[in-house]
């Protein structure tokens, strides 16, 4: 059985001026897919992003995220999306309990609704005793952690998260990919870039830009059997050194 498209772009192209940041990209993204979006500084996956999650209106092309058209429907896509960014998307200045109310009422979930979710998450995260603490004061993977499940807990279609686990130890960072895990087997499509190559391997797919098109797209077994490697790292070294532009 076919699974609900979360994402469809079909020659996406986003111009500044005479630059072309992002040049007629398309792909599509399943329901409950881990979809790694790939490429060097400067291959155009951040603008590419914005376009995707109503930050930013595409110059040409079209594009449904979570079933709405990203020119007419900007508002409904980021009320139906979670997007976590590499700033964690927390404020310092409240304690954790204060995030989650706050993120729960922007999303517009009951008061039962914040009361059950924000306990089964403090829970879920082993936060009892940090729940009254400052975010600020907490350390950087537990930010992490609880970022992301912010992110999540208006339980959307899709989480965009933009190098979510940059400068974390790698026992912090495979506890994030559980995270990833449980909701992507809740129906959750994540779509996340990293620099990782080790957390492309747990993607289902992954695409990779260059210059703003996209180069190569499929799982991480068949890119590392087309290119006749070992790794991801590899395979986007070989990719990586095509380019010749370095601003995003």
């Amino acid at each position: 059985m076919e699974r609900e498209k979360v994402i469809y772009a079909r020659n996406l192209e986003k111009r500044f001026g005479d630059f072309i940041a992002v040049n007629k990209i398309s792909f599509e993204v399943e329901s409950g897919e881990i979809f790694g979006f790939l490429g060097a500084n400067g291959a155009g996956k951040t603008t590419a992003m914005r376009m995707l999650s109503g930050l930013s209106i595409p110059s040409s092309g079209e594009a449904l995220v979570a079933g709405f058209d990203v020119y007419k429907f900007p508002e409904k896509i980021k009320q139906n999306i979670g997007y976590m960014s590499q700033k964690f998307s927390l404020y310092e200045d409240l304690t954790v309990r204060e995030n989650i109310h706050f993120f729960s009422g922007i999303y517009g979930l009951s008061k039962q609704e914040i009361e059950r979710r924000g306990k089964e998450m403090i829970e879920k995260l082993g936060l009892e005793k940090e729940a009254d603490k400052l975010v600020r004061d907490l350390p950087l993977g537990w930010k992490q952690k609880l970022a992301f499940s912010v992110a999540i807990l208006h339980e959307p279609k899709l989480v965009f998260l933009d190098e979510p686990t940059s400068g974390v130890d790698p026992v912090t960072r495979r506890q994030f990919w559980d995270l990833i895990y449980d909701a992507s087997d809740k129906g959750i499509t994540v779509f996340i870039t990293t620099h990782y190559m080790d957390e492309a391997e747990y993607c289902d797919r992954i695409s990779i830009m260059v210059d703003g098109v996209i180069e190569a797209m499929d799982s991480p077994f068949k890119l590392k059997q087309h290119f006749g490697v070992t790794s991801m790292d590899e395979v986007f070294q070989i990719l990586a050194r095509q380019a010749k532009r370095s601003d995003n």
